[in-house]
């Protein structure tokens, strides 16, 4: 089962990381809004879909066809964890290599963003004094480290949920012969 973990775990993680950082390499970091946010999910959704193949996997080479709910789950909260550690360490090696500017360029990007959206120079004074501080928290890797890791997780607690409830039952893609 841990060998499952590991392998599958840095299959997913290895997608994601390369996805996430690539796409940001390509399009750059002002491109943040919310269309980005849903291609970064879909990312995670699509790499993190091999917990659905590891629990299978076992399932089906290592228990003959059949595992109940919680092995499933913990196979698939492995996977996340493993998968999660390898997009935080990805993340972070990409924010020291491109200069740390991440945060400066996002912030720039959001305010131009409620400057478009009609925003007064008020409310955008606020947003920008509201993002000081969470930038300089940003700065330090024992905070920027759990943040990152809460971007994937869900993803991959819910996929993890799915394939175990859907696996647990021998009748859905049974093992062949």
């Amino acid at each position: 089962m841990t060998r499952i973990i590991l392998v599958f775990g840095s299959i997913s993680g290895l997608i994601v990381a390369f996805l996430m950082v690539g796409s940001i390499a390509l399009s750059g970091p002002e491109h943040s809004g919310s269309g980005a946010m849903f291609v970064g999910y879909l990312f995670m959704l699509v790499a993190l879909s091999f917990i659905f193949i590891a629990v299978k996997r076992h399932r089906d080479v290592n228990l003959g066809g059949t595992i109940r709910f919680w092995p499933a789950l913990a196979i698939g909260l492995g996977i996340t964890l493993v998968a999660g550690l390898i997009y935080v360490i990805a993340w972070d090696l990409y924010f020291n290599l491109s200069g740390r500017e991440f945060m400066d360029v996002y912030l720039a990007s959001q305010i131009e963003a409620r400057r478009e959206a009609g925003a007064s120079e008020a409310e955008i004074a606020a947003f920008e004094a509201e993002m000081i501080p969470m930038m300089s928290l940003y700065e330090n890797w024992w905070f920027r480290m759990p943040i990152t890791f809460t971007e994937i997780a869900p993803v991959g607690i819910l996929v993890a949920i799915l394939s175990a409830a859907i696996l647990r039952n021998p009748g859905v893609l049974p093992r062949r012969a």
